[in-house]
């Protein structure tokens, strides 16, 4: 936020009278003399030049620069704009020499379009539309004769409306730069969001994030935006329309800002068109917003990555002691057999065995980032394999599993990590689907070709994924609901996806539906 307010004014007019005037308004010098100033400009002008005053307590203090033509200000503002102390107001007669008012307008719009601009002029010979279209819609307009009350007004508003606006920009700008955590920030964000729809004026306004299947995720709202605005029906419009990267622009009564795949939409009032300053803020916010948020996943995977690496150093330590008897389990279980002893609790520990040791491959595996070896593949024979591998749930003994897998698809890819896969995924299903005692559980693994890649769904019939941990599914040590397991398995299964150029995506569609896509061989 600013600490300073910036009162600096620019009066543009080819009489020094006007000029020298609105400076002793905006700056009155406080004289004992005051009855003789008033009747003296009562005689010279006819009282339309409004008298000296004493600075009232509530006025800013304005610090009141002047120019006499509109070359002399355009390089006044060049000049200030250097030196980073730009005029908040610049005060701006119609008629002049040389340049009038709407080409000095003009011109200084090509160095400072945030400058409040107000024309005073004894004629009325251009329309406002014509203004607005050439000087940008912050500006005034305010025909002579002037009463020093009006000044006054009209430069107060102006600095409060530029002061107001540079607050916000710099409190926008800021936000891509603060270390938040995710929560933290977006309630920062929907807070500027709120005021900044305020000065949009609005009270609709949402911001989303749009992925590549064209679904939307809402991150945040201002109001009830589902009555307000179809957002479906927005996109598929947009999908019509070239939009430059970070772009903002109107359809109708809606505003649209995108950045990356981070999106903003505000509903304004019938036929309203919204102003180039109000579009740059939005602009602006969208942009921050993509950053902040872009800051905020790096700085949880850099955490994420840091805690791993403590963990897996001390995990290294005991790695080697743990995993000797881990894998004695079997020996000694097999002994025991051929000893004559056969028991279910035999069988359990060689399966805690096995988990264990699996475990470890596991959390091994994803903190080395495991090189993936490719070889041609069947897929079908892929999925027929890893199905026989599949845990054992006896809660689950009616399951029905079945595949759908056309015999002539090909990948390239590693088999035991492509295996490893699918199985974790089956296993959570199966776990899902024994802990809410679905009825006629079942899972289906389909797989398809496409032009260039190939697609395999696993869909169950379960709850679905839980709305809690959708977002960060495949980050590690998320998990719900589970009895056994790190939270890892997911984790691992986006990186082993990833290493082979393709992949994964969650959704529910009754039931938890996985689609993991792979280039063709």
């Amino acid at each position: 936020m600013s600490e300073t307010v910036n009162t600096n004014v620019l009066v543009i007019d080819d009489e020094e009278m006007i000029r020298n005037n609105i400076e002793e308004i905006l700056m009155p010098v406080i004289s004992s003399d005051t009855a003789n100033v008033n009747k003296a400009a009562d005689i010279l002008f006819g009282g339309t030049i409004p008298i000296v005053t004493s600075r009232r307590s509530s006025m800013p203090a304005f610090k009141v620069k002047k120019a006499s033509s509109g070359m002399e200000g355009l390089e006044m503002v060049r000049s200030a704009l250097a030196e980073d102390n730009p005029y908040a107001v610049i005060f701006l007669d119609m008629r002049m020499p040389v340049w009038d008012g709407l080409e000095t307008a003009a011109r200084i719009r090509e160095f400072d379009s945030k400058a409040e601009i107000i024309f005073v002029t004894a004629f009325s010979d251009r329309s406002i539309e014509d203004i607005i279209s050439i000087a940008g819609q912050n500006v005034g307009y305010h025909c002579k004769p002037y009463a020093s009350e009006e000044i006054v007004q009209m430069a107060t508003k102006a600095v409060s409306d530029y002061n107001k606006l540079r607050n916000l920009e710099k409190l926008i700008d800021v936000i891509s730069s603060i270390n938040l955590d995710e929560q933290q920030l977006t309630l920062l964000l929907k807070n500027i969001l709120d005021q900044l729809a305020t000065y949009v004026e609005t009270d609709i306004a949402i911001m989303g994030k749009l992925h590549d299947d064209d679904t939307y995720e809402k991150m945040f709202a201002i109001g009830a935006v589902e009555e307000k605005i179809n957002i479906q029906e927005l996109i598929q419009r947009i999908k019509s329309i070239p939009i430059p990267q970070g772009a903002v622009m109107q359809i109708d009564e809606v505003v649209f800002a995108k950045v990356e795949s981070y999106t903003v939409f505000a509903a304004l009032k019938k036929n309203e068109k919204l102003i180039t300053e109000k579009l740059y803020l939005l602009k602006l916010f969208i942009q921050s917003s993509a950053k902040a948020i872009q800051n905020v996943h790096l700085q949880e995977q850099l955490l994420q990555r840091e805690k791993l690496s403590a963990i897996g150093s001390a995990m290294g330590m005991v790695m080697h002691d743990l995993r000797s008897p881990i894998n004695n389990i079997p020996l000694l279980t097999a002994l025991l057999r051929e000893g004559g002893i056969e028991s279910q609790w035999i069988d359990m520990i060689d399966q805690s065995a096995a988990q264990a040791s699996e475990i470890f491959d596991d959390f091994l595996d994803f903190l080395r980032d495991a090189t993936v070896y490719k070889e041609r593949i069947n897929v079908a024979e892929l999925v027929s394999t890893t199905m026989k591998l599949m845990d054992v749930k006896p809660a689950l003994a009616q399951l029905n599993l079945t595949k759908n897998i056309p015999l002539d698809i090909f990948i390239q890819g590693d088999e035991s990590k492509l295996q490893r896969s699918i199985i974790n995924i089956l296993n959570n299903a199966t776990d899902a689907l024994a802990y809410y005692h679905t009825e006629n559980p079942s899972i289906s693994i389909s797989a398809s070709a496409e032009e260039n890649t190939i697609v395999i769904i696993i869909k169950d019939n379960g709850p679905g994924i839980p709305i809690s941990i959708m977002k960060n599914l495949f980050e590690p040590f998320v998990t719900k609901d589970k009895s056994v397991g790190t939270g890892l398995g997911l984790a691992i299964v986006k990186q082993y996806i990833l290493a082979h150029g393709g992949s994964i995506i969650a959704e529910n569609n009754n039931g938890a539906v996985f689609t993991i896509t792979l280039p063709k061989t």
